[in-house]
């Protein structure tokens, strides 16, 4: 092997590659080093501070540094470092963080099925709607509906749920199982005069369309994020979750919540579940359950959900599914602490007593002309900017202005024009002021040089 160069971002360029970027623009201009965090705060290599506008990747609510994670990830690494949950054997952080789980769930659910992503998590929602359509004796009942601009993950399936171009973009993705219903975005969405109730509904005719072109009995499941976000963070429209979900009852389909990120505080209660009265028969949770200090995730099921699937495994002798680190006791044992922390602190009453501000200074970065729109909830949102002002591609304002929040010292993550905040839920009023005073400059100076 070739002598590697001696910078941390040259060495990085050499041997890795990233997701979420252009692999040719990574080897010219290398990564960003991240060396350390604290708060709502990282520090790169050279020891210049950011403020991390997006909590890492919508994950770390409890803010980076937190030593009271640190601790009982060592007493656990001591105690019992792994082990599994194949085979009738198990350990007792999974069985605490379980029973913690279904006790802090927002509708009845009945059993717990750890994985280590939220696209694990998805994707094994998915296996396992199909082994229980199979179970129920419905083997034709095996498609999954979710929308345009979601995003559920990247394995071949999750990827497929993902309403995304370039997560498919050859990939040969989707799968032939998965359809994709309207965006609930009433900007770009709206027909000319339609108000945001009207078009609520039109996204119901359109999903209840779509199950009655593909045959009611072929559809199995439907998967949404409470508020979408790596889509562009899209608040849903007044009356949109009570005009859907009918729907979904009316042809016994399946409702899965995808709450990977606006589970455990994000909008303003818990889960997303709660804010919009929803009544999900699954969950898919990660991300804040550890604050991804750890990594893991969940799927939630209900009664009607296991009871078919556990006949099937009864039928067959086993449930030929599992991962090897399901349930790991360190992560378990972080991501129980964490809950712990999120309850204590009452992380979900600062985002209550955070939001007006944050949502004030968002809605203020609209007094820029490049801002078309902002739009959030609780502690996350979006300002979408126009493309159009650059006269290019889709993107190219984005990136322009993702690369000067973070010349500035504001992380942020551009989603094609939109740009994100989705701050750690410890966030203050002072360091919401700093973080848009950053964003407002940034933008001013943008429009100015324009």
């Amino acid at each position: 092997m070739a002598q590697l160069p001696n910078s941390l971002e040259a060495r990085d360029s050499a041997v890795q590659l990233h997701s979420y970027a252009d692999a040719r623009l990574q080897e010219e201009t290398g990564a960003l080093v991240i060396d350390r965090g604290e708060g709502i705060y990282v520090e790169d290599i050279n020891g210049k501070r950011y403020i991390e506008g997006m909590a890492g990747l919508w994950s770390v609510a409890v803010g980076f540094g937190e030593k009271r994670l640190v601790d009982v990830a060592a007493r656990q690494m001591e105690k019992l470092p792994y082990y599994h949950t194949f085979t009738y054997k198990t350990h007792g952080p999974s069985i605490e963080l379980a029973e913690k789980l279904i006790e802090m769930a927002p509708v009845p659910m009945s059993k717990v099925y750890f994985t280590n992503s939220g696209s694990e998590a998805n994707d094994t929602a998915i296996k396992l709607i199909w082994y229980r359509s199979n179970a129920l004796g419905q083997p034709q009942r095996k498609k999954i509906i979710s929308r345009v601009r979601g995003y559920h993950g990247v394995t071949l399936a999750s990827a497929s749920l993902t309403g995304l171009p370039n997560n498919h973009r050859s990939f040969d993705l989707p799968i032939p199982q998965v359809l994709h219903t309207t965006c609930p975005h009433y900007r770009s969405m709206k027909k000319d005069g339609e108000s945001e109730a009207a078009f609520a509904k039109r996204c119901a005719r359109d999903l209840e369309d779509m199950i009655l072109a593909e045959g009611p009995d072929t559809i199995a499941a439907f998967f949404a994020e409470p508020v979408m976000g790596a889509g562009g963070v899209i608040v849903p429209p007044e009356g949109y979750w009570a005009a859907v979900q009918p729907v979904l009852k009316k042809y016994g389909i399946l409702f899965v919540a995808d709450e990977v990120i606006c589970g455990f505080g994000r909008t303003g209660n818990m889960f997303g579940t709660q804010t919009y009265d929803l009544q999900p028969d699954m969950m898919t949770l990660s991300k804040a359950l550890s604050s991804s200090y750890q990594p893991i995730s969940a799927l939630l099921i209900n009664d009607d959900v296991y009871q078919p699937i556990a006949d099937e495994s009864h039928r067959i002798g086993v449930l030929g599914h599992g991962y090897t680190g399901s349930g790991h006791p360190v992560a378990a044992a972080v991501a129980l602490e964490n809950l712990k922390i999120i309850e204590e602190r009452d992380l979900v009453g600062n985002v209550r007593a955070i939001a007006p501000l944050f949502q004030k200074r968002l809605a203020g970065l609209a007094e820029n002309p490049l801002v078309v729109e902002t739009r959030g909830i609780g502690l996350i949102g979006a300002a979408e900017l126009s493309h159009e002002t650059l006269a290019a591609t889709p993107g190219a304002l984005g990136a322009k202005t993702n690369a000067t929040f973070q010349e500035k010292g504001l992380i942020s993550r551009n989603m094609g024009d939109a740009m994100a905040f989705c701050p750690p839920l410890i966030i203050t009023e002072a360091q919401v002021n700093e973080m848009f005073d950053i964003a407002q400059s940034s933008l001013d100076a943008i429009a100015q040089s324009l």
